[in-house]
């Protein structure tokens, strides 16, 4: 079996390999021209992979291999200041071989943040938050207009990192269920692929609403509209997020959300990841806070894990920095494969990717020096 752990950065995406077991990794060289790349996910089926990303000075737009990540072609979404830039200038576009495209939503949006393959449709997350569909692979996209229409829209307010679409999950036996995390929205659902959508985030009448003066804290009987991370447990409509104020479970596809912070250090993080097989196995990572620095508490790293679906929870720390740690894992920078025993990996803003073989009870680093890690995924092919 091959492994691929797809990372993407603020200088391009890389590819870790392993064909070995899980026990030695190659690293590419950056790939999709050093552009700001956000996401990256494939295809196990196909071994096709799309890269996310963009920016103001790139505009937005999805990357995609067709041949395991040996080349690349470019579906622009929308231009951005370099566009402008050449333009206006044609010997300095000769220079950089650029040519005018057609970016069909130039600005409508600057970045495409989260991607998703599910049922031969890619979708992809924008900023501002945007849902676009893809039904030939990448190449063409289109607008879906039932989120963009919401009656809520126009009370949407953008996180610090502005207002991102950076999470979508599907269920696997039903095409038309979708899930979304936007920052600072909440979380959104359709049942119908995309033509209506439910904002769901009500607490269950089980959890106090105490007041915070916090604009994402939880009040009037709904989590926090900053969710940071969503995942959807295997088999089942049972899915956890990690909020800017706590971590939290849904029994019943988020139409009610229970806090399962209390045991862990922190209710402030990132990512959030759960177990291939087991729906109540989960993993997260604590930071100490949005305003005091946004690393590990005590500056000694920790995975917290629970098995139990967060009714309690226990630290992880053999191989991880135990002082003067200070990285920060982003929102899309942890994720797990489906071996036996399954894998979790993260990734670092300090360019470091740490891996575990044995579900999360010890850390190897497997990377190090690379840019800024926005996210990671992980592929796993053949046998």
């Amino acid at each position: 079996m091959t492994t691929t752990i797809m990372v993407g950065t603020t200088k391009g995406a890389f590819l870790l390999r392993s064909g070995d077991g899980r026990q030695s990794w190659t690293v590419t060289a950056p790939l999709c021209d050093g552009w700001p790349i956000n996401h990256v996910v494939g295809d196990p089926r196909t071994g096709r992979l799309w890269a996310a990303g963009g920016g103001d000075w790139h505009g937005a737009g999805v990357w995609r291999s067709e041949d395991d990540g040996a080349s690349w072609t470019l579906s622009k979404l929308s231009n951005g200041q370099f566009d402008e830039w050449a333009a206006n200038d044609p010997q300095m576009a000769e220079m950089f071989g650029w040519k005018p495209v057609e970016a069909p939503f130039s600005g409508e949006v600057a970045a495409i943040w989260s991607l998703h393959h599910a049922h031969g449709t890619i979708y992809a997350g924008a900023k501002p938050a945007t849902l676009f569909a893809s039904r030939d692979g990448g190449a063409s996209w289109e607008r879906v207009e039932g989120l963009s229409n919401h009656p809520s829209r126009d009370s949407w307010n953008p996180g610090a990192a502005g207002l991102v679409l950076h999470t979508i999950i599907s269920d696997p036996e039903d095409p038309g269920k979708l899930w979304l995390g936007i920052s600072a929205a909440g979380v959104f659902a359709t049942e119908d692929g995309g033509a209506t959508w439910e904002r769901r985030n009500r607490l269950s009448n089980e959890e106090p609403c105490t007041h915070h003066p916090h604009p994402a804290a939880p009040r009037d009987g709904e989590t926090g509209h900053c969710v940071h991370n969503l995942v959807r447990a295997p088999g089942h409509d049972l899915l956890y997020q990690q909020n800017h104020h706590g971590v939290y479970r849904s029994p019943d596809g988020g139409r009610n959300w229970h806090d399962i912070t209390t045991g862990l250090p922190s209710t402030f993080g990132f990512p959030i990841a759960v177990h291939p097989r087991d729906p109540r196995t989960i993993w997260v990572l604590p930071l100490n806070s949005d305003i005091a620095g946004r690393y590990p508490p005590d500056a000694s790293a920790a995975v917290w894990k629970s098995v139990d679906g967060g009714d309690s929870w226990v630290d992880k720390r053999a191989g991880l920095p135990a002082e003067n740690c200070y990285f920060t894992v982003l929102r899309q920078a942890m994720a797990t494969d489906t071996a036996t025993p399954a894998g979790v990996y993260f990734g670092t803003n300090t360019g470091s990717v740490f891996a575990s073989r044995d579900e999360g009870e010890s850390w190897d680093e497997i990377a190090r020096h690379l840019p800024t890690v926005l996210s990671v995924e992980v592929m796993q092919r053949g046998g």
